[in-house]
């Protein structure tokens, strides 16, 4: 039995000779083979010398079978690999004829410098001055571009813009005002301040206010005052009366008019005085000379000043007392010299105090001064503002705000003005990356706004961000057309008329202009 299983394994032989090599050049190569070349197969076959045994034939057929799976892959792929080039060549075709056919649709006119649109050329090549590739100008876009283009107009790539950080902002029309605010300091209404003083020479005999910053009421007693000509004149005053009760039904005319009019005399000095009604009726029912005769407060408010002492002789320059009424305060303001034109009478002004910011006293301006603090360099304004409270004390410190109201204005961001000095001037973008330097003039600065009074239109972008960097882009460019159109490459020297003050220039000097 062992040596019939040997006998069958030798006989029974099967060979695949360049498989290996068939199913590389298979993956490198997909042109197409014959079957000769791609599998070759040798079944040798000896006559048995003894019966093959049942085993043997399922192993010889599962082989087969394993060969003719791996055969039938190899075909499905090959197959497939035509399929897929066929459908890449015919995308290529395709899209080339497509991208052939857009560009023969665009005319283009010439060939231009980017850093200098002036420079312009008939065919492709590389600027002069800059050694940058010139850039096809189709006949669509010079159309556009020349119609809607101003004088002074220049291009910055888009990739140049965002390299250097250009922003734009947009000019319109907006309602805007401006909020002044200064440091106001509380003061007396000057109008409401009564200086005492007495119109006689005497003595004070007793004081009634004592001390100053004490509250007095209008008619209350000041002080009492002795003095030998009041003393004498409510004599004069009490005879006057007697003569005229005695004599004022005579039958003598002359003498009744005569005591009447000494009785009004008399009277009249007295009041005069700052005697009152009350005091001179109560001279004429007691009939005998007052000898102090009280001074009373002119006005409701409070003592500033006091210079009223008991025994002291006062005569009639001298201040007995100061008396305000802070029911109305002021507050005088002081306003920059560069803001004193925006200050009108009438304006609305806020005022707080430092420690009640809840609180808000809306006023008026009343007052501005004609002349400017040359210590401060500031203007003086003064509001004047209710205080029925008494919060308002003199000396105090108060937060002003003066809003004023300019209406509806065009104006545009503040850092789109580059400002040389003598002219402000903005950057305006136009389309397709061109820019045009404007020169505008300049109204009122309003926080991070500016008026425009010419110059711009509602509507229009301006540069905000990068402004120096794009005008040192405007400048190099007005450099470079200011050194000639033409002057890339060659160009031509002009003739010179030989004259006794000008020499021919020399030939080696005309080459020294061929380029800039």
């Amino acid at each position: 039995m062992k040596d019939i299983t040997k006998t069958s394994n030798q006989t029974d032989l099967l060979v695949i000779e360049p498989l290996d090599q068939v199913e590389n050049s298979s993956s490198s190569n997909l042109n197409p083979i014959t079957s000769e070349q791609l599998v070759t197969v040798t079944i040798t076959e000896q006559p048995p010398t003894q019966p093959l045994t049942t085993s043997t034939k399922v192993s010889t057929k599962k082989k087969l079978w394993v060969f003719l799976l791996v055969l039938s892959i190899l075909l499905i792929g090959y197959w497939k690999s035509n399929e897929i080039k066929k459908l890449a060549t015919n995308l290529f075709s395709t899209n080339k004829e497509t991208i052939s056919q857009t560009v023969q649709t665009k005319k283009i006119l010439y060939w231009q410098d980017p850093m200098h649109p002036a420079y312009k050329s008939d065919k492709p090549g590389q600027a002069p001055d800059c050694g940058m590739d010139l850039v096809p100008v189709y006949e669509e876009e010079a159309t556009t571009t020349s119609k809607s283009l101003p004088e002074g107009a220049f291009k910055i790539s888009p990739e140049k813009q965002q390299l250097i950080g250009v922003q734009y902002g947009e000019v319109s029309y907006k309602t805007i005002s401006k909020t002044l605010r200064t440091v106001g300091r509380i003061t007396y209404d000057e109008t409401r301040v009564s200086h005492v003083h007495t119109k006689i020479d005497g003595w004070i005999e007793k004081v009634y206010i004592d001390f100053i910053g004490k509250q007095v009421e209008k008619g209350q007693p000041l002080i009492s005052i002795y003095s030998p000509d009041l003393v004498q004149t409510q004599q004069e005053f009490l005879l006057a009366l007697r003569a005229k009760q005695e004599l004022g039904d005579s039958s003598f005319p002359e003498a009744a008019r005569g005591v009447a009019s000494l009785y009004e005399s008399a009277r009249r000095r007295l009041e005069l005085w700052d005697i009152t009604p009350e005091q001179i009726k109560e001279l004429e029912e007691r009939g005998q000379p007052i000898k102090a005769l009280t001074l009373y407060a002119p006005a409701s408010g409070y003592v500033l000043t006091r210079n009223a002492f008991e025994k002291q002789r006062i005569m009639p320059d001298t201040e007995l007392y100061s008396i305000v009424d802070l029911s109305s305060v002021w507050v005088i303001a002081d306003i920059y010299e560069f803001e004193a034109s925006e200050i009108k009478l009438g304006q609305k002004v806020n005022i707080t105090l430092p420690y009640a910011l809840g609180k808000t006293v809306s006023a008026k301006i009343s007052y501005i001064s004609p002349q400017l603090d040359n210590t401060t360099r500031t203007l003086k304004v003064r509001i004047e503002i209710p205080n029925p409270d008494l919060n308002f004390k003199p000396d105090m410190y108060a937060n002003v705000e003066i809003k004023i109201d300019y209406g509806k204005q065009l104006v545009v961001p503040q850092e789109a003005i580059l400002d040389s000095g003598l002219e402000q001037r903005v950057f305006v973008a136009l389309e397709e990356g061109y820019f045009q330097p404007r020169i505008v003039k300049l109204g009122d600065k309003l926080d991070d706004k500016v008026v425009i009074v010419s110059g711009l239109k509602a509507g229009e972008r301006v540069v905000t961000s990068a402004n120096f960097l794009v005008d040192s882009e405007s400048q190099l460019k007005m450099a470079v057309g200011g050194m000639g159109t033409h002057n890339h490459g060659s160009v031509a020297p002009s003739k010179t008329v030989p004259t006794p003050e000008t020499k021919t220039p020399n030939p080696s000097q005309k080459s020294q202009h061929s380029q800039h």
